[in-house]
């Protein structure tokens, strides 16, 4: 289910995850809606990255994965073998519990998408991407300086700028503010916010503090199975199961 009224992005609809005999996913069925962020919490090893990286397809990666049920992003069905998966890699963004800023100055990391695509980079996108990334104030003056002098709360956020280059429709974050400090985790949060009016984002994490700050629905996966899902205030203080309170309230993690 989706929030009341608001159109679905992103439609999961009985998606197993196998690794050998190992099942990792088991008949999740979820939606993403349109302008919201959707946090997936749950203890560690549950499965909530496994799903995320079903949404763009990563688990191709990983060739020991079956991948079974269906997902679909404006009504395409993405695990189609005639999917497009690296058009659907620019249109579902994913950014990583460790920023990876690659060995170059901030604005050709900023640029290097769009170049590989052989697009021209429209202009002022370097700074609307830095201004919603909540760093452009901190960089505006050295944006041929490398990336790996930035602090690690700024990698980060110049990772998030980096996937905004390419104006996706869905933004995904694994743990994105896992390592950082107190106030870095506020800029990605506050950013985050700001972003949900341009896209749908779902946002993986293990702090469910976060999870309660940041997101318009919360679903909660445990051994790969979804145990409920719905508006984030309903989940933290009305949760259906009680395994999902029990997980909210620190009772077990």
């Amino acid at each position: 289910m989706s929030r009341l009224g608001a159109a679905e992005k992103i439609r999961v609809r009985n998606l197993t995850v196998r690794a050998g005999a190992k099942t990792l996913l088991e008949d999740v069925s979820l939606d993403v809606a349109q302008n919201e962020i959707l946090s997936v919490i749950g203890p560690a090893g549950g499965g909530k990255t496994t799903f995320l990286r079903c949404l763009n397809r990563l688990t191709d990666l990983e060739g020991n994965l079956a991948v079974k049920g269906e997902i679909l992003l404006d009504d395409q069905d993405l695990l189609s073998p005639k999917a497009d998966v690296a058009a659907l890699r620019r249109r579902v963004s994913m950014m990583f519990a460790v920023p990876t800023p690659l060995p170059m100055s901030i604005e050709d990391n900023l640029r290097l998408g769009l170049r590989f695509q052989g697009a021209e980079v429209p202009r002022g996108r370097v700074e609307e991407s830095l201004r919603a990334a909540f760093l452009w104030d901190e960089v505006k003056d050295r944006l041929g300086s490398s990336a790996l002098d930035l602090s690690g709360g700024q990698q980060q956020r110049l990772c998030l700028a980096r996937s905004l280059m390419l104006a996706p429709d869905v933004l995904l974050l694994d743990e994105p503010c896992s390592g950082l400090d107190p106030i870095s985790t506020a800029k990605i949060e506050e950013a985050l916010k700001g972003l949900k009016d341009k896209m749908s984002v779902v946002l993986v994490t293990n702090n469910v503090k976060q999870a309660s700050r940041t997101s318009d629905r919360t679903a909660f996966i445990l051994m790969g199975r979804l145990i409920e899902e719905g508006e984030t205030g309903q989940i933290f203080t009305n949760p259906k199961e009680q395994r999902t309170a029990d997980y909210v309230s620190g009772r077990f993690g």
